[in-house]
């Protein structure tokens, strides 16, 4: 391949054979996809889109793009892509920190594991060969230890991508977690690995081999350029900028002000203890540090230590917005400490702190409604949340229901209308009667209700890039068809989301063009993320997905929100109308004539 920018190798292991062999890239699927995420769906289509999600047949690909590890700002992240356990739905989950940019260094572009070992291994990568290492002594361990155990054996630099004993277990939301606490959080990747008998994916490099453009001269402003709009933005701006000052969890307060706080598993949509559990208030009473990723100025995450109560001592770095919604407001919960010790058990045991803050809340009122008996769990009751942590990694009493995660556990109880989860996966932290962006993106995401696919809150909360009315359902389905396209392409580059706050499609083609050598456009960008949207959406076609699953639970629809969204419902079947209109579906199925016109099918 005459591409640049790829290392264009990529490693497939068979897990159950134990055999590794290479190739390169396929180039014209890398100029349609470009990488990441859309290279990787592309992968798992070719790997059979029907497969049992739970089999060994299921494909698990960890996928770089074309700008990771590169000196590109905001280089460090990493896809996981597979067919998720807890959906049945193609899923990609990133995660930041390092182990992208030394994946890239170690000389690859993708590892596509498919079988199944018959004991538990790790696959050690280093100098462009991967090795398959027994891993029985560590299989058990929580990611925090199996971390510690890789570093004391191999040494610094070093990455580690670990499951810990909730993705051995195989609860459906368990997560692949990178060098202690970042996630690969959503859609069950961790299951996928568990059920595989792969224990971690140990990457030693050093930057040395790190990519760069060819041609320094045309990519020095090019850079400069990208840059300038992360230091110049209110949002990014370092040590100035909200993210970089208070961490993702900046946003609990404004949501809570346009009334967008699900409370009580969205029976309210206004938390009155958000105060107590903002990034503002985690800053003045729990911050000690704020350490960043590869190549990112911005440093939006919050290193936080508990120094009073049950949980002294503890020390975390992923005290975010999500989490702190899904396990405080959601729950009821407004005690900072209690949610720094479940996300940290999250992190150890490899879990969805999205997911499990969202089924423990269904529980709650499945509780107050008592559609469950026994005693269940009761609104804001934090040790019995604590102890319902424990239990799902196990899968032990109770947890063993809960893992199943927040939809099938509903249904379980016989209650799924108490389940706020579209296709299988839970929401996040933006009640869409609130923010109606966030309504049909939840509705029509391909991995399940998402936040991710398409940001519109940086429009009705932010003003990026223009203002709106985040009660006005009007234009938000052809809005977030311009936001899932353009998230598309970043994610298959594989750059940070949050420089969206600040960077568009204008630099994203700057930066391709210079380090890949292909000439391209704004206008190509969107065309390309709009091909791997639309790859998605075949994939999950292919699986009997269509309009009628792009819903929302009934609550969102019949009951009306509280505090400032007060009287206000999701009007989801006009939204649907304006959306499929602006996509060119019928009734969320890709035609024909779509797919052809975009090249995913010749």
């Amino acid at each position: 391949m005459e591409l640049g920018g790829y290392a264009n190798r990529v490693a497939r292991i068979d897990l159950t054979s134990g055999n590794v062999s290479y190739e390169e890239i396929n180039e014209k699927d890398a100029r349609l996809y470009i990488g990441a995420r859309g290279l990787g769906v592309k992968y798992l289509l070719d790997n059979g889109p029907t497969v049992d999600p739970d089999g060994p047949d299921n494909m698990l690909a960890f996928m770089n793009g074309p700008l990771t590890g590169s000196e590109a700002t905001m280089s460090g992240r990493l896809a996981v892509v597979t067919k998720s356990p807890l959906t049945g739905t193609i899923t990609d989950s990133h995660m930041g920190g390092w182990s992208a940019a030394r994946l890239r260094w170690a000389g690859f572009d993708a590892l596509l594991f498919n079988g199944r070992s018959e004991t538990p291994v790790y696959a050690y990568i280093t100098d462009g060969k991967v090795e398959l290492r027994p891993a029985d002594d560590i299989w058990g361990r929580g990611v925090h230890e199996t971390v510690s155990h890789f570093q004391e054996r191999y040494g610094d630099p070093l990455s580690v991508m670990a499951i810990g004993q909730a993705g051995e277990n195989q609860v459906r939301f368990a997560s692949i977690i990178n060098e202690d606490d970042r996630a690969a959080g959503r859609g069950g990747t961790g299951a996928v690995a568990g059920g595989k008998n792969l224990k971690a994916v140990v990457v030693k490099a050093d930057d040395s081999t790190m990519p760069k453009a060819a041609d320094r001269d045309a990519w020095r402003p090019v850079h400069q350029r990208a840059l300038k709009t992360i230091l110049d933005s209110e949002v990014t701006a370092p040590r100035t900028g909200g993210l970089s000052v208070y961490g993702t969890n900046v946003l609990m307060n404004p949501v809570n002000a346009v009334g967008g706080i699900g409370t009580r598993n969205s029976q309210e949509t206004q938390f009155m203890g958000a105060e107590k559990i903002s990034g503002e208030t985690v800053r003045e009473d729990l911050l000690v540090g704020d350490p960043t990723c590869h190549a990112c100025p911005v440093a939006c995450k919050i290193e936080v230590e508990i120094k009073d109560g049950p949980y002294a001592g503890l020390h975390m770095e992923s005290l975010e917005y999500e989490p702190a919604w899904s396990l405080g407001a959601n729950c009821d919960n407004d005690d900072p400490r209690v949610l720094a010790k479940i996300i940290d058990q999250c992190n150890d045991y490899g879990m969805d702190a999205i997911e499990i803050g969202n089924v423990i809340s269904m529980y709650m009122e499945a509780t107050q409604k008592e559609f469950v008996s026994g005693g269940g769990i009761a609104w804001g009751d934090t040790e019995a949340m604590v102890e319902a942590a424990d239990q799902i990694a196990m899968r032990e009493g109770l947890g063993d229901l809960l893992a199943e995660g927040t939809a099938k556990a509903a249904e379980q109880i016989g209650h799924p209308e108490i389940a706020m989860a579209v296709k299988g996966q839970a929401v996040a932290a933006y009640d869409p009667r609130a923010l109606k962006g966030e309504a049909i993106g939840y509705a029509t995401s391909n991995r399940g209700a998402c936040h991710l696919r398409g940001y519109t809150p940086a429009s009705e909360l932010l003003g990026i890039p223009v203002k709106t009315d985040p009660l006005e359902w009007k234009g938000k389905g052809e809005l977030l068809k311009i936001f899932q396209d353009l998230h598309a392409f970043s994610d298959s580059l594989d750059l940070c989301k949050f420089s969206a706050f600040a960077e568009g499609a204008e630099e994203y083609a700057a930066q391709y063009e210079v380090l890949v050598g292909v000439p391209i456009t704004a206008d190509d960008v969107m065309i390309a993320g709009e091909r791997v949207y639309n790859l998605e959406r075949y994939f999950n076609n292919l699986n009997g997905f269509d309009g009628k699953d792009d819903t929302l639970p009934s609550r969102y629809l019949e009951e009306p929100g509280t505090g400032p969204a007060s009287g206000s419902v999701v009007e989801l079947d006009e939204m649907k109308s304006e959306y499929y209109a602006a996509r060119g579906w019928e009734d969320g199925v890709v035609p024909e004539s779509k797919l052809r016109e975009l090249q995913i099918i010749d």
